[in-house]
């Protein structure tokens, strides 16, 4: 069963973000309401925490931000079955876990001064009094700079030890971020700044892409060319950033467009303009491990050249075991 029948608080508390340490509190406040209810007798209680959560972007066809949809806006679906959305908000209060992982290699480490400043800057605007954030630069190896904090001193100085390295561990540096992330509650962000080569070998696109979803992660890539002409660049690798924000949910920037003060504006923006939709899975096929999303605003329509009129960004499943792999 989904629901607690225990008065009219219930649909005031759905819209916080601790949906589940709800219905925990709203179970015990119901048994205490029962009447000559012996201290040893347990009440019939079944609650499905099998809630799914989707952080839902929406632009239309030149990029601007589509606001004011309802829920009767939006349609969902997993692996081809009907959902019903049983949490809405506009714009998402939940806290915000974000990580900032920096490339230190010798490709991208040519401006050491105006990516620490940018990154300060950044944090500054972007940084609630609810939210938390760690640091880590890549490069031969992945280097955790500060633990989750809320502190803008600890960031300030963490940014200040930046070093350079030779080889870009950026898979590893996926991994572990959304390893960490995985402990956190609300939306999680791993905002990644690279020229998306990945040198060091060690743990693979799958395997990375793998760990972001199961941890829900948002990842957010920042792609910082070093030379602008094709012949040194690493396309494959900007590639892959790419896809990876898009199957997380996620989006990129190219940082050569107005530098990283814009890129990173353009992350908070997106941030700040989300729609949180949460469902719970019916009719689900047995036997999936992993279960694809789809969310449309049907009423967006096509235009006559047969383009969907509005972007809709959001991560492509989850996995149904809800595991985050450890590393070997």
């Amino acid at each position: 069963m989904r629901t607690v029948r225990c008065g009219p608080m219930v649909s005031h508390f759905q819209r916080e973000w601790g949906l589940r340490k709800f219905f925990l509190l709203a179970g015990m406040m119901c048994v205490a309401a029962v009447p000559g209810m012996a201290q040893n007798q347990q009440p019939e209680l079944r609650i499905d925490t099998k809630l799914v959560t989707v952080y839902t972007n929406v632009t239309d066809k030149t990029g601007a931000i589509v606001g004011g949809l309802t829920k009767a806006d939006f349609k969902v679906s997993e692996d081809g079955r009907p959902q019903e959305i049983g949490v809405f908000e506009r714009q998402s209060q939940q806290p915000l876990a974000m990580t900032l992982a920096i490339d230190t290699s010798g490709s991208t480490f040519k401006d050491r001064a105006l990516e620490q400043e940018a990154s300060k800057r950044f944090i500054h605007a972007l940084l609630r009094q609810q939210d938390q954030m760690s640091l880590m630069e890549f490069g031969t190896d992945v280097r955790l700079l500060t633990s989750f904090t809320n502190k803008m001193q600890e960031l300030d100085r963490a940014l200040g030890s930046l070093r350079g390295s030779d080889a870009t561990a950026l898979y590893d540096a996926i991994y572990l971020g959304s390893q960490g992330l995985a402990r956190k509650d609300g939306r999680k962000v791993l905002v990644l700044v690279s020229d998306g080569g990945d040198t060091a070998k060690s743990t693979t696109y799958d395997q990375a892409l793998e760990q972001a979803l199961r941890a829900e992660v948002m990842i957010y890539s920042i792609i910082d060319v070093p030379i602008e002409a094709s012949a040194g660049r690493d396309l494959g690798g900007e590639h892959a950033l790419i896809t990876l924000a898009e199957q997380t949910g996620g989006k990129s920037f190219y940082a050569n467009s107005g530098g990283l003060d814009k890129a990173f504006q353009q992350v908070s923006d997106d941030l700040r303009t989300q729609y949180v939709i949460g469902y719970y899975p019916k009719n689900q096929e047995p036997g999936r491990t992993f279960h694809r999303i789809a969310v449309t605003v049907p009423r967006a329509g096509q235009d006559a050249s047969g383009q969907d009129q509005f972007n809709i960004r959001y991560r492509t499943g989850y996995y149904a075991d809800s595991q985050v792999r450890k590393r070997e």
